[in-house]
């Protein structure tokens, strides 16, 4: 990771988020250390994606501070992989800029299909490639908007056992996802208690 791991934190204080005219939740505060996992649970629409964005310098929040400690990686509903592209190519063009190790396509149940342009691929397949390119970023802090969707009972055991090591390496992981997220250790930040 970049950052060794003593050094891998995040501390949100008293965090509020606004869209439009209505604030989804106030209050918020936590801290993660290395090995340290937060899933935030909710129902749509209670802030979950705005949350893991103002967590990683996308939005600002609407009150209260984060301070980070370590590169983040982001995998949302936008990969960010060039949809012409064969998933090859689009992969190792995100590795040339990042320069982090490669990941294990086989493993990834990718490695079939790294000739097929991304916009060919299934939700799932997609998923898959998203964790690649932030295994791919070699970030400390991995930021994960409802990883599990799309994906079969073995595929999301997979992310679930990367996400594991991930925190076993020292990095931090912050999960928000309606869906039970097997890590151990993890601690639950239900935004409910923090509707405004």
């Amino acid at each position: 990771m970049q950052v060794p791991a003593h050094e891998a934190r995040v501390t949100a204080r008293d965090l509020a988020c606004r869209r439009g005219d209505r604030v989804l939740f106030r209050g918020v505060s936590f801290a993660l250390r290395s090995g340290g996992a937060l899933q935030i649970t909710g129902a749509n629409g209670t802030g979950k994606s705005s949350l893991l964005r103002i967590i990683a310098g996308l939005s600002r929040p609407f009150a209260g501070a984060i301070e980070r400690e370590g590169g983040i990686g982001l995998v949302d509903e936008r990969p960010a992989l060039d949809p012409e592209w064969p998933l090859a190519r689009a992969l190792a063009f995100w590795r040339a800029i990042d320069a982090g190790p490669s990941p294990d396509m086989t493993m990834l149940g990718l490695a079939g299909l790294l000739d097929v342009p991304f916009r060919y691929l299934s939700t799932g397949q997609r998923k898959r490639a998203a964790m690649a390119r932030l295994i791919g970023q070699d970030a400390a802090i991995w930021l994960l908007d409802e990883p599990l969707n799309g994906l079969d009972t073995a595929a999301a055991r997979m992310v679930e056992t990367l996400t594991a090591n991930h925190c076993a390496r020292g990095g931090i992981a912050l999960v928000a996802s309606h869906q039970p997220f097997a890590l151990p250790g993890m601690t639950h930040l239900p935004l409910a208690d923090f509707a405004a």
